[in-house]
């Protein structure tokens, strides 16, 4: 199959940034924030509440997830991961807007991984408002088989990185199923590795529920701005090594760089750093 002929496929959707899904994942995230008004920013990642696919029951495959093949290439290898992406901020997207967002593969490369065979799949997204080009933002997806650790899937590159310093703020949280669940409710996310304890680690051979990377990188997102709630994200990119699970303790950690522009970021639990991320301030 000659995946690389999907490089190119492109897909539109459109949407409005609604009240509801903000208040609901202000409660997810533990957060006391006031009603949003009209015109008020929509805090970074929170886009990841709308543009939901909403394929039909009979459209999905035996994951959970939209059959491939439609707008994502149909990868014959059955574990899914989302590896990483970046996103530049060119202006903010708000409250009560008209948003589109038009998606490009970007990219699909077959390499060759330790355990068996890797497809790494780019999409970018391009998500405007009334005043232009607001984010421009790509997603890494890994494919891989069956074989090997489950729990190190997602660390395809090596081993992931010990922190270089003690971190400027923390916050300490426990990854339980009810937060998975819920947020897999938000983004209409039907994969099974969340939710199916069964399907999780009879099948696809992991040691529980799978915690999302984009929830994992909201969270992170989350704390800049518990700690520095006047700093303005000018781009965030983020980085999975290897699987988070229900029941992880985390320790979320940022750590601040010397000029003040930039922000380290990490996720930590009891093996080390799982996911990594830096923002880069226009101002803090």
């Amino acid at each position: 199959m000659n995946l690389e002929s999907w490089i190119g496929r492109t897909e539109s959707r459109d949407d409005v940034v609604t009240v509801a899904p903000i208040q609901a994942l202000a409660a997810t995230l533990d957060r006391d924030d006031p009603i949003p008004r009209p015109g008020d920013r929509l805090p970074l990642l929170w886009h990841w509440l709308y543009f939901l696919p909403l394929p039909r029951q009979s459209a999905l495959g035996a994951d959970g997830h939209e059959r491939l093949g439609l707008f994502l290439p149909p990868v014959p290898l059955p574990r899914r991961l989302y590896a990483g992406g970046r996103i530049e901020v060119r202006h903010p997207l708000r409250v009560g807007e008209p948003v589109r967002r038009f998606s490009r593969i970007a990219d699909v490369a077959e390499k060759a991984g330790r355990t068996g065979p890797l497809i790494f799949l780019k999409v970018r997204h391009e998500i405007s408002n009334r005043t232009g080009l607001a984010l421009v933002e790509e997603h890494d997806i890994v494919y891989r088989g069956l074989a090997g650790d489950a729990a190190g899937g997602a660390n395809v590159r090596g081993a992931a990185p010990e922190d270089g310093g003690s971190p400027s703020f923390t916050r300490e949280i426990v990854l339980d199923e009810v937060l998975l669940f819920r947020y897999s409710a938000l983004t209409f996310n039907g994969y099974r590795i969340h939710y199916d304890r069964r399907y999780a680690i009879e099948v696809q051979g992991y040691r529980g529920l799978v915690v999302h990377a984009p929830l994992v990188a909201t969270l992170l997102a989350d704390l800049v701005r518990r700690h520095l709630p006047d700093a303005d994200v000018a781009s965030l990119s983020f980085r999975a090594h290897r699987p988070l699970f229900d029941g992880d303790r985390i320790l979320l950690g940022g750590r601040l760089s010397e000029d003040g522009r930039a922000v380290k970021l990490s996720a930590r639990e009891s093996n080390g750093v799982s996911f990594e991320a830096e923002a880069v301030l226009t101002n803090a």
